[in-house]
C-alpha cells in the first residue's frame, strides 16, 4: 500500500509531516499534491530534519557534557552520541516486553474514543 522512500515508509513520512505541520494526515493529503509531498520528503532528507536527527543532535550535546565531567580513571573511553539515544543498538539490554515498557500501546474498545485519544495526543493545541 505504501512505498519506501529512502529508508522510511511513505506512511511514516505522512505521519511525520502531519505532526510537524499540525494538520491531520487525511486533511494534509487533501491539501498537498504528490509533487509537493515529494518535495517535502526530499527537503527533510537533505536538510536532516525530523526527530531522528533531533535525537542525534541531542546525543552530541549530552555526550559532550558527559565527557567534560567524565572521570577518565573510571571510564577511560569517551562517551559518544549513541550512548545517550535510547533507540540505538547500544541499548539492547533495555526491556522490550510491553509489560516492562511505560509507552505500551493503548487500545480502546470504542473506535471513536480511540480516534479522539490519538488526535488529542498528536494535536493537543488544535483540539483542546
Amino acid at each position: 500500500m505504501y512505498s519506501r522512500l529512502g529508508g522510511i515508509t511513505e506512511r511514516r513520512f505522512w505521519l511525520q509531516l502531519s505532526c510537524d505541520l499540525g494538520i491531520p494526515v487525511r486533511e494534509l493529503q487533501k491539501r498537498i499534491t504528490s509533487a509537493e509531498f515529494v518535495e517535502y520528503w526530499a527537503s527533510y532528507r537533505l536538510d536532516g530534519r525530523g526527530p531522528h536527527y533531533d535525537d542525534l543532535r541531542a546525543g552530541v550535546i549530552a555526550s559532550t557534557i558527559a565527557n567534560v565531567h567524565r572521570d577518565t580513571a573510571r571510564r577511560p573511553e569517551p562517551f559518544d552520541m549513541l550512548d545517550f539515544i535510547p533507540w540505538s543498538d547500544r541499548h539492547g539490554d533495555m526491556p522490550t516486553t510491553d509489560a516492562a515498557r511505560e509507552d505500551s500501546p493503548v487500545l480502546l474498545g470504542d473506535a471513536d474514543a480511540q480516534t479522539k485519544l490519538l488526535i488529542s495526543n498528536l494535536f493537543p493545541t488544535a483540539h483542546g
